[in-house]
């Protein structure tokens, strides 16, 4: 056999309990194909809130340059780096072997995000935007998932990245999501907040003493 055909299956082999795809370039693990059902499952319930906030007046909106260079790179490292990695060899130099039990672990923690991703959403209705932007008419949510939470869509999408890391054995695609989803987190989490206070002023001030930012406030007894 030529050399080239031997490093080829040796590329192939790395990936265990993998099923064969028409149309893809390489094997592709089971692990995966679960991962990319979820994937599927998320951008649906995006999608499904992105038209019903449509034609929604926006009254505040804060795409800056920084946020402008964020959200690309949240996208390549949530969305096309895994894809590119199902698809493709290319990236298999950053391969690795999962324990068996991860993608479990992962699994468990693709299911509680999409549920509180999908919650979070039906719970702020025609309140939410993709980036900083308030609009005409804009409430304050403080029931349902946000009553003791007031970023719990930002929690669904951490528990998300964190599956993608658990299921995908990919240096890059795996923790890519995560990685440049916290740099956006940490970048317009307080840039958000003071928009909020601005707008709604005492109220959005108490509402931040009475919850937390991802997990819910730990009340001290007196």
């Amino acid at each position: 056999m030529p050399a080239g055909s031997q490093n080829g299956t040796a590329l192939l082999a790395t990936r265990q309990g993998t099923a064969s795809l028409p149309g893809f370039a390489m094997t592709v693990q089971t692990w995966d194909l679960v991962f990319l059902a979820g994937f599927v499952v998320y951008i649906g319930i995006r999608h499904v809130f992105i038209k019903r906030t449509a034609g929604h007046e926006k009254t505040v909106r804060r795409l800056d340059a920084l946020e402008k260079t964020l959200l690309p790179a949240v996208t390549v490292g949530a969305l096309l780096l895994p894809l590119f990695y199902i698809a493709s060899p290319w990236l298999a130099f950053a391969d690795y072997r999962l324990p068996a039990f991860l993608p479990w672990c992962g699994t468990a923690f693709m299911v509680a995000g999409l549920w509180l991703f999908y919650r979070s959403h039906a719970d702020l209705g025609v309140n939410w935007s993709v980036t900083l932007e308030l609009r005409k008419g804009h409430e304050l949510v403080k029931e349902g998932v946000y009553r003791r939470i007031r970023h719990p869509m930002y929690a669904a999408i951490f528990l998300f990245s964190i599956a993608q890391g658990l299921m995908l054995s990919n240096w890059l695609a795996g923790w890519s999501g995560l990685a440049t989803f916290a740099v956006l987190y940490f970048v317009r989490t307080p840039r958000e907040e003071r928009m909020m206070c601005e707008s709604f002023g005492q109220d959005y001030q108490e509402y931040m003493q009475q919850t937390g930012r991802l997990f819910p406030r730990i009340k001290r007894r007196p």
